[in-house]
C-alpha cells in the first residue's frame, strides 16, 4: 500500500512541476510607481472608476472593487493615508476615502490601478480629465 502512496505522490507531484509555466523572454516590465505627494487631481467618471492626475501630466485609472455614489457628489474630496511608504505602485498601496466637508467620510477600496497612454488620455471626455 505505502508503495502505491509513493507512486500517486511522485504523478502528483511532477504534474504539478509540469503545469508551472516557463519563465517568459525578456525582461519584466518596469513598475510604474509615484510618490503621494506628486498627486495633483481627480475625477470620477463613473461609481467605480476614478482618474488620478500625477506630476501634471500622468494619469492613473483606479478601478474600484466597490461603487460609490458619493464621488459624483458635489463637495466631495479624496483623502489618503499614509502607512509606511509614500510611494504608491498599485492599488493596494492606497488607503483612501470619500470625505465632505462636514466630516463624513466613507471608505473606497481600489482593485487595480493602472497608468493611462497618452493617447487614452487625450480621448477623455474634457469633464472627466483629472
Amino acid at each position: 500500500m505505502s508503495r502505491f502512496l509513493c507512486i500517486a505522490l511522485a504523478a502528483v507531484t511532477a504534474a504539478a512541476f509540469s503545469a508551472v509555466p516557463a519563465a517568459a523572454e525578456g525582461p519584466a516590465p518596469m513598475r510604474e510607481c509615484f510618490a503621494s505627494r506628486d498627486w495633483q487631481g481627480w475625477s470620477s467618471p463613473s461609481p467605480d472608476v476614478i482618474y488620478l492626475k500625477v506630476r501634471n501630466r500622468e494619469v492613473y485609472r483606479l478601478d474600484l472593487a466597490a461603487k460609490s455614489n458619493l464621488l459624483n457628489s458635489p463637495g466631495i474630496f479624496l483623502v489618503s493615508r499614509l502607512r509606511g511608504s509614500d510611494r504608491i505602485c498599485g492599488a493596494l498601496d492606497l488607503d483612501l476615502e470619500a470625505a465632505d466637508t462636514s466630516g463624513f467620510r466613507s471608505p473606497l477600496f481600489p482593485k487595480a490601478m493602472r497608468r493611462l497612454t497618452p493617447e487614452e488620455v487625450a480621448a477623455l471626455p474634457r469633464k472627466h480629465q483629472p
